[in-house]
């Protein structure tokens, strides 16, 4: 099964001389997200969030807030995102995808979002946002290889709509089918080379164990025949000079 593919992509903010009130506070907000970025690299997310949210509350048309802070919203397992909390993300990288000018980075907005329908099995709007990414960024082939898989999804599911909990179920209990025929069938295998094990070597009997000791023996007495015949003196032949 091939795998989901998500790149996570922390955009830093820039020094600005703040000389009006809105200077000021996208100053305020660019410095809350060069410290949420320290502090999102330092394994320390609930501590970044923080910063991000105060840089969104200094000023929420800041595109780097809006992304900064949906990527630290991840999990660490990005496939339990809860369906509030991919909302929410959703939403803000819609907010920065909107208020970046820089095309590279709205591309990466568009396919973070299309990473979170992907995991709701939401393929329809999954492949309008890898869309969206390549038409930003034709060279982005992680989006590429996601929007082939969300293709190859929808044509097999049928599903244009976000995924429902029976439809997760039902493809967790086909992972679970499908490991559970691979291991039948490792046990299968393993069961067909013992039973020829088996038939090629077949338990031995007490007169063919009594036979190959027999020859055995007989094999020692030769040999050992042998070793004294070569022990005894024998004449030297040399070779006259021409």
């Amino acid at each position: 099964m091939k795998t989901l593919r998500l790149t996570i992509v922390l955009l830093c903010g820039v020094l600005l001389t703040a000389a009006t009130p809105a200077e000021a506070q996208n100053l305020k907000a660019r410095k809350m997200v060069r410290q949420g970025n320290r502090k999102f690299h330092s394994n320390k997310r609930n501590l970044a969030l923080v910063d991000y949210y105060k840089g969104l509350n200094a000023d929420s048309t800041d595109a780097r807030v809006n992304y900064n802070l949906a990527t630290a919203m991840f999990p660490e397992n990005w496939k339990a995102t809860q369906e509030a909390q991919r909302d929410s993300m959703i939403q803000y990288y819609n907010n920065a995808a909107e208020l970046e000018t820089n095309p590279l980075r709205k591309a990466k907005a568009h396919h973070n979002k299309g990473v979170l329908y992907q995991s709701a099995r939401d393929f329809q709007n999954a492949i309008e946002a890898y869309k969206d990414a390549l038409r930003n960024n034709p060279n982005d082939d992680e989006s590429r290889y996601n929007l082939v898989v969300c293709q190859h999804q929808l044509d097999n599911n049928g599903n244009g709509g976000g995924g429902s909990q029976n439809q997760q179920d039902q493809q967790d209990q086909q992972d679970q089918q499908q490991q559970q025929q691979q291991d039948e069938q490792q046990n299968q295998q393993q069961q067909q080379q013992q039973d020829q094990q088996q038939q090629q070597e077949p338990p031995m009997s007490k007169e063919n164990a009594e036979q190959l000791l027999n020859a055995a023996m007989q094999r020692e007495k030769e040999t050992q025949k042998r070793v004294n015949e070569h022990q005894q003196p024998q004449r030297r032949r040399i070779e006259k000079n021409w």
